[in-house]
């Protein structure tokens, strides 16, 4: 249930409602806007005494949540989030792109990549220290030793880092290196790394598990922010599907859809999407054009000596050139529409 509270409640008088809310057996989730406050009541409690305070004072309405994730919900925060990992604002007026190789293979290759994308225009580095594998025999990534490595590229580069976690115990170590944590795809539905993550004062990228609905990947970010992180990024890394040409299929609809239905920051996951380098300009383009607040890309020196994910990442010209591609403005024609003067100042 929402406790709108009218413009001119008093701060008595939310605390009041707050304190209600309490007392009805709900935990009080309180949103200030410029104008108004939102009084989000949250759990299993006696919804009676929640309807009853639209007769108390300074409250405007009581409504029903319509969705079952109740703090992702645009109903309890009308206003779009923004994330700030180490300076850099997710969620904002910038397009965010963050890139990198998929694991951290050696000092020299992902410093070299470091430094690459962030001539290139990159605002945040990405990296696979423990890496999730679907066979037992594949490279699983150089776990501290990589993080060490994360942490240098930040210091030479001031790119903020961002790396998986795949396990409860790696929480703490991950946090001492690294500026954001990744829940990979495999784990988008591992809820004891969730609620340990939703204890946490860093921000979380929660990648779209590849078989999950939007309301799946939305209740898990519901497990975050119920749990105290409201740090949350979602990312859209496509899905399982009868296509078999790309490793995934990029779910495009899906990027405009969770930001209809939630105020957190998506971003868009090109290199899982496709898992063809061909596709990542072009699909990026895309991604952008419905909403997507920012744009995670594999990178490496040479993709045909990677470790891990190479026929989906790009070299640094290639790199390059898809930043080049995503900031150029719409050039085609649409339809019989005119072109709109753009006003110059003389």
């Amino acid at each position: 249930m929402i406790v709108n509270m009218s413009e001119k409640a008093t701060e008595q008088e939310i605390e009041h409602v707050i304190e209600r809310v309490r007392e009805a057996g709900y935990q009080p989730h309180v949103t200030r806007g410029v104008e108004r406050t939102i009084v989000a009541a949250v759990g299993n409690g006696r919804r009676h005494e929640i309807e009853a305070l639209l007769v108390a004072a300074g409250v405007e309405n009581v409504v029903a949540i319509a969705q079952p994730f109740k703090l992702v919900s645009r109903q309890v925060k009308p206003e779009r989030s923004v994330v700030n990992v180490g300076g850099v604002s997710i969620g904002g007026a910038e397009i965010v792109v963050i890139a990198g190789p998929c694991s951290v293979e050696s000092r020299e290759q992902l410093l070299s990549t470091a430094h690459a994308v962030k001539r290139a225009g990159a605002n945040m580095l990405r990296g696979g220290a423990y890496k999730p594998r679907t066979s037992p025999y594949d490279f699983q990534g150089l776990g501290l030793e990589a993080l060490k490595i994360l942490r240098e590229a930040r210091e030479q580069t001031d790119l903020p880092v961002v790396t998986e976690v795949m396990g409860t115990e790696d929480v703490d170590i991950i946090c001492e290196h690294a500026d954001m944590l990744q829940v990979g795809a495999r784990n988008m539905q591992n809820f004891a790394l969730l609620r340990r993550l939703a204890t946490i004062n860093k921000p979380v990228l929660l990648k779209r598990g590849p078989s999950a609905t939007v309301k799946e990947w939305l209740l898990a970010a519901e497990y975050l922010l119920s749990g105290g992180n409201d740090q949350v990024v979602l990312c859209e890394r496509g899905i399982k599907t009868f296509e078999t040409e790309m490793r995934n299929t990029f779910d495009l609809a899906a990027v405009a859809l969770a930001r209809d239905l939630s105020h957190l920051p998506v971003i868009a996951d090109p290199s899982h999407g496709t898992g063809k380098q061909s596709l990542i300009a072009a699909v990026s383009r895309a991604a952008v054009a419905v909403g997507a607040d920012g744009l995670i890309i594999e990178v490496h020196p040479c993709p045909e000596r990677a470790l891990s994910d190479g026929a989906q990442s790009l070299d640094f010209a290639g790199f390059e050139k898809v930043v080049r591609a995503i900031a150029e403005p719409l050039r085609r024609r649409v339809g019989s529409a005119r072109p709109v003067p753009v006003e110059t100042k003389a």
